[in-house]
């Protein structure tokens, strides 16, 4: 099981291929095992086999249905929190370099598309940062002179096309780009296993150790792989216990789409400038509609439950700007690791020798992704990476925004350990509804307990199998969220996404 197998279903996942792939039944050697196929483990797996290397796959669930399918897909070099705040968290120099890389990752996918006859719909076009409010204006502007700074291509206009209002003057950044992510994620994996790789599915890892020059990953089904290198790629690292986990945070993020006439709404990226901020794109249908696709509202992981509410002001938000939107076809959440100082972390992971990481990619996760593959790449092939030094999983950062944010980090776990003494949300099982859960307090225990539609009550520890956080109940995806570093396990308690590696214990 992975984040695919939670209650929700976006548009990629109905619309784009199935990827086939069996479990590993037993014991194999190859030159590096990737863990985690989404885009990122799917782009250093497909890299890395163009060198011929002998690459395995393996992941949780389904190949290519964990979050790169629950994202919404813009390939943008426009950076959601602002090169103004990165400038000043990293200074000019490395803003730039990450803005190149940013370019390289969206021309990558380019070249991936044509060199393979990857038909994922790939398309550049502008993309639009407007203002949410009046006061916002004067934020444009610091972000326009912070992004002529360090090169980026940006200029004024009037207003951004958005049909429904008069946005007031707007950023345009040209070149960016928009594609069908599970299409392209098929495309990786035809090639990857075309060049001799494996892929894997419903194959967990449960632990890793570095021997004799390489890595050794054992499953849950005890097998064992082993290898000159592993990567990890599992949206929060499940090699690691502490080192990357307490560098970022988890956030959920949700998406509605629905079908609208072609000449309605612009084929552009668009984005708003609240904190948690709107973001819109088109992706074509056929000659007469698009699926006009709008995201925002986002929190941190398991501490809000008020989904409905959310989804119902991403409507609103969206019929008021896009007059021709009348109807949700599709609904759907994701999660995304934000980072302290807005940069990912790619590279050779914190104390280790053979094992690499990537994680950490805030709102950029396709082109962060992909711009990760390229420095996985080359240190794998003890070559050097510009970009390496810059993504590096080990580094530190004391700059004030950036320390901030790893005390808002902090300070989310820290609440979540009180939860320890506190009542728990329902006295008992007789007040859930059917198909929904709670965490009962039992004596000096918490039990995550859910009410199966037949009325079958599921009783397992509400501990938080990684550092021991207390999960909360999604009531949207139907399942448990951790607060803390973004793992999340089924209503019986198996894990969807790491960091946690085992299921929920049992409470009976």
């Amino acid at each position: 099981m992975n984040v695919g197998d939670e209650r929700s279903t976006s548009f990629w996942m109905e619309s784009g291929p199935a990827i086939e792939a069996s479990p590993l039944t037993s014991d194999a050697e190859c030159d590096v095992v990737v863990v985690g196929s989404g885009i990122a483990g799917l782009s250093v797996a497909y890299e890395l086999s163009r060198f011929g290397r002998r690459v395995i796959v393996i992941d949780r669930g389904r190949i290519g249905r964990g979050m790169t399918a629950r994202t919404t897909a813009h390939l943008a070099t426009e950076l959601d929190d602002f090169y103004s705040e990165l400038i000043r968290v990293r200074g000019e120099d490395e803003a730039r370099l990450y803005h190149d890389s940013q370019v390289a990752a969206v021309n990558r996918i380019e070249a991936i598309c044509r060199d393979e006859g990857i038909d994922a719909d790939f398309a550049r076009l502008d993309g639009y940062l407007f203002p949410a409010r009046e006061a916002d204006r004067a934020d444009l502007e610091e972000e326009y002179q912070a992004c002529r700074s360090i090169g980026v291509d940006v200029e004024g206009a009037n207003k951004a096309p958005v049909p429904g209002i008069d946005t007031g003057p707007a950023l345009r950044f040209p070149n960016q780009g928009r594609f069908h992510p599970t299409k392209y994620l098929a495309g990786l994996a035809r090639a990857i296993v075309a060049n001799g790789g494996e892929l894997h599915a419903d194959t967990v890892h449960v632990s890793d150790k570095e021997v004799d020059g390489g890595v050794e990953i054992t499953t849950e089904r005890g097998v064992v792989i082993r290898a000159g290198a592993a990567v990890f790629c599992t949206n929060s690292p499940t090699n690691d216990k502490v080192a990357i986990h307490s560098k970022q945070i988890p956030d959920r993020t949700y998406a509605i789409a629905g079908r609208v006439p072609k000449d309605s709404a612009p084929d552009a990226l668009l984005w708003d400038t609240l904190e948690a901020y709107h973001y819109v794109r088109i992706q074509p249908l056929g000659d007469a509609e698009n699926l006009l696709i709008v995201g925002g509202e986002d929190h941190r992981s398991g501490e809000e439950n008020d989904m409905e509410e959310r989804f119902a002001r991403l409507e609103q938000w969206t019929r008021k700007r896009y007059p021709s939107f009348r109807s949700t076809d599709y609904r759907w959440s994701g999660q995304v690791m934000e980072p302290i100082d807005f940069m990912p972390f790619s590279g050779r992971n914190p104390g280790s020798s053979n094992i690499y990481v990537h994680t950490g990619d805030s709102g950029m996760g396709i082109t962060n992704a992909v711009a990760g593959s390229l420095v996985i790449l080359p240190l794998i092939l003890g070559e050097d990476s510009r970009y390496a030094p810059l993504f590096d999983p080990g580094r530190k950062s004391a700059a004030l925004p950036a320390a901030t944010e790893f005390v808002r980090g902090q300070a989310g776990a820290v609440k979540n350990f009180t939860e320890y003494v506190r009542p728990g949300d329902v006295g008992s099982a007789d007040e859930l509804a059917p198909g929904e859960g709670a965490v009962i307090r039992e004596g000096l225990s918490k039990v995550a307990t859910y009410k199966a539609e037949d009325g079958t009550v599921t009783r397992r520890s509400a501990v938080c199998t990684h550092l021991g956080c207390l999960v909360h109940w999604n009531g949207f995806e139907k399942c448990w969220d951790c607060p803390c570093h973004g793992s999340q396990f089924a209503p019986g308690g198996q894990v969807l996404n790491g960091p946690a590696v085992k299921p929920l214990a049992s409470a009976d």
